[in-house]
C-alpha cells in the first residue's frame, strides 16, 4: 500500500485538505527531522518528552536511559503518541487571525514495545547515531556492554499515522487586501554553522565534513 489507513485517532478533521497518510511523504518528514516529541500518561498525569530518532522502513526507534521514566512507562506498551515537525516559513497576513505557519508534521500513534533481542538493539542505535550524522557509527567507538545495559530501545510500529501540511502565502479576507502592510511568507532555514572542535583533538584529525549532512540548507559563511 502506497497510504497508512486513516483511523478515528489519526483522520485529519480540522482542514482536512492539509492532511496526508501518503507513505513517501511520512518518511521524508521523519527522515528530515531530529527530535521527536513522545506523548504518554502516568497515573493520569500526562508527559511529553523530546528524543532522537530513526525510522527503519516502517518502524520508528526511540532510544534513551534504561532507568528513564519515559522509557520505563513505554516499555509496558501503554499507549504512545510520537510527533515531528519541521518549521518551513512564517506566514504573514493582513490580519492578525490569518497568520499562521508553513510547516509539516507527523502524527504516529500506538502501543511501543521494548526492543529486547541484543541484535535489533544494536542495529538500531546504529540507525539513531547515524540518523544525526550519516556514517558516525562507523567511525566512533561503538558502545561497551555497561553502556548498552544503561540504554534502553523502544520501537513503533508505523500503523496509525498520518501527516498535515501547510505551504503557500497567507491567505487574507478580500477587503483586507486594500491595507498598506506587507504580507507573504518569511522562509526559515536550518543551517549548519562552523564546527567548533573540544579542544582535545589529536594533531592532523580533520574537521567533520558537514556536507554528509544533505537535508540541511548549506553552510553559513
Amino acid at each position: 500500500m502506497d497510504n497508512y489507513t486513516a483511523t478515528p485517532r489519526t483522520r485529519i478533521r480540522r482542514l482536512p485538505k492539509r492532511g496526508s497518510y501518503d507513505k513517501l511523504a511520512v518518511h521524508a518528514i521523519l527522515d528530515q527531522g531530529f527530535i521527536c516529541h513522545v506523548g504518554f500518561a502516568v497515573d493520569a498525569q500526562p508527559y511529553v518528552i523530546p528524543t532522537i530518532y530513526a525510522r527503519d522502513g516502517a518502524t520508528l526507534f526511540v532510544h534513551g536511559s534504561a532507568v528513564s521514566r519515559m522509557l520505563r512507562t513505554l516499555a509496558q506498551a501503554v499507549p504512545v503518541c510520537i510527533t515531528v515537525t519541521l518549521l518551513d516559513g512564517l506566514v504573514l497576513a493582513r490580519s492578525a487571525f490569518h497568520h499562521s505557519l508553513n510547516y509539516r508534521s507527523v502524527v504516529m500513534i500506538g502501543n511501543a514495545r521494548l526492543v529486547e533481542d541484543a541484535e535489533q538493539k544494536w542495529r538500531a542505535l546504529h540507525l539513531i547515531t547515524n540518523h544525526v550524522v550519516p556514517a558516525r557509527w562507523e567511525e566512533a567507538r561503538t558502545p561497551s556492554e555497561l553502556e548498552l545495559r544503561q540504554t534502553s530501545v523502544l520501537a513503533l510500529p508505523l500503523q496509525e499515522v498520518s501527516a498535515k501540511i501547510r505551504s503557500g502565502p497567507p491567505i487574507d479576507d478580500e477587503e483586507d487586501y486594500a491595507r498598506p502592510i506587507w504580507a507573504g511568507v518569511v522562509p526559515v532555514e536550518t543551517r549548519l554553522g562552523t564546527p567548533i572542535d573540544d579542544g582535545r583533538l589529536l594533531a592532523g584529525v580533520a574537521d567533520i565534513d558537514l556536507t554528509r549532512i544533505r537535508r540541511f540548507a548549506p553552510l553559513t559563511d
